[in-house]
């Protein structure tokens, strides 16, 4: 059995590296997408460009401002004069902010008033502008307590004013670097890609050139058929999560905390689904094209399911409970975890048993059909 089942995973991996474009897709393609996800997934704003209306131009005035332009943030683009030019720069999406400071500012301040200043946002991306939001606020609080200071020592207040100081420590990601979340994410959703693509399509594209006609009137059991056709693109998929994981870790200084190869015993658990998967549709498309749009039709949705760009908590009640047969939402705790917090089996079997009852049952399901179809 075992010497049949050899003959046959010798025979694809013969069959895949004699295809340059094959050797592309299994090797290159894979880099290529670390690299591009690696720049573009960046959550991280490090420039607003801001628009000044000052209208105040007073020393307490211009004071803020220097906060603003000073910090790593707001990048001033544009001094404006008029509500008009401030309509004019946001409908254009020249800047992202206008920062709008009124007459009587600094009167206000300096006579123990209150002083309001406006910061009109482009809202069209709610989640950067809450964050740039949270910017502000800090930069102005730290203004109005500095103000405060100062008015209580020239009052020859001895006293210090009080002053809640907040310091706030992230775990695992100290830096709240977006890069170092996103990337293991896209590994994942990189070998769910691959690993789905070439199960369906090299079966599929055997049925089209007639040469699975040719292995089933062979004395290949369709056990021994299954193994030897599964089997090199298990190692395949093995080969490019640890090429990207290097990329990632070498070229985008992501951590490995963890244990790489309980990274890989854990991406062989999670291959039992996407190689069954990727079975199953092979049962069920006739050609390479077919095969192709069932594999879109399946990931998109298991990506969007899965936690990789939105939060699952945040779905509504329904939703929620759909991402439990999701075998990639699972998966996706596993490699953060593994890659951020350093964590092992002790803690992340509660992800791996559902997904391993998950790729057994995907698997057994999707080889009792092909068996079925062979015969």
């Amino acid at each position: 059995m075992f010497e049949r089942a050899i003959a046959i995973l010798i025979k694809e991996f013969k069959q895949i590296f004699r295809d340059q474009r094959m050797k592309t897709v299994i090797f290159i393609t894979p880099l290529i997408q670390i690299i591009l996800f690696g720049y573009a997934a960046n959550k991280d704003i490090n420039y607003v460009p801001t628009a000044i209306f000052d209208r105040d131009n007073t020393k307490e005035s211009r004071e803020l401002v220097r906060r603003f332009t000073y910090s790593k943030y707001f990048v001033p683009e544009k001094y404006i004069y008029n509500e008009k030019e401030q309509n004019k720069v946001l409908d254009k999406g020249l800047v992202s902010v206008v920062m709008h400071i009124d007459r009587g500012f600094g009167r206000n301040l300096n006579a123990g008033k209150n002083a309001n200043i406006q910061l009109a946002f482009d809202g069209s991306d709610s989640n950067t502008t809450m964050i740039v939001m949270g910017y502000a606020n800090t930069i102005v609080n730290d203004y109005r307590y500095e103000l405060l200071k100062g008015q209580a020592q020239a009052r020859g207040w001895t006293e210090n004013v009080p002053y809640v100081d907040l310091r706030d420590r992230a775990w695992f990601n100290g830096n709240l670097i977006s890069r170092n979340y996103y990337l293991p994410g896209v590994i994942a959703t990189i070998v769910t890609m691959m690993s789905l693509l070439l199960t369906a399509m090299a079966i599929v594209k055997e049925k089209e050139i007639g040469t699975m006609e040719q292995l089933t009137v062979s004395p290949l059991k369709p056990i021994e058929l299954i193994i030897g056709k599964l089997l090199p693109f298990a190692v395949i998929a093995l080969i490019q999560i640890t090429l990207v994981t290097i990329l990632g870790v070498l070229w985008f200084h992501v951590p490995l905390r963890g244990n790489i190869f309980f990274l890989l015993f854990a991406t062989c658990i999670y291959l039992f689904t996407t190689l069954g998967i990727g079975l199953f549709i092979s049962t069920i498309s006739a050609t390479q094209q077919e095969a192709m749009m069932s594999v879109f039709l399946f990931y998109m949705p298991t990506v969007l399911l899965s936690g990789f760009a939105y939060p699952i908590a945040n779905m509504p009640q329904i939703i929620q409970w759909l991402t439990i047969i999701n075998p990639l939402r699972y998966f996706l705790v596993v490699v953060r975890s593994i890659f951020l917090k350093g964590i092992g089996i002790e803690i992340l079997w509660v992800q791996l048993l559902p997904l391993l009852v998950m790729g057994v049952l995907v698997i057994g399901f999707s080889a009792l059909r092909f068996r079925k179809s062979l015969s």
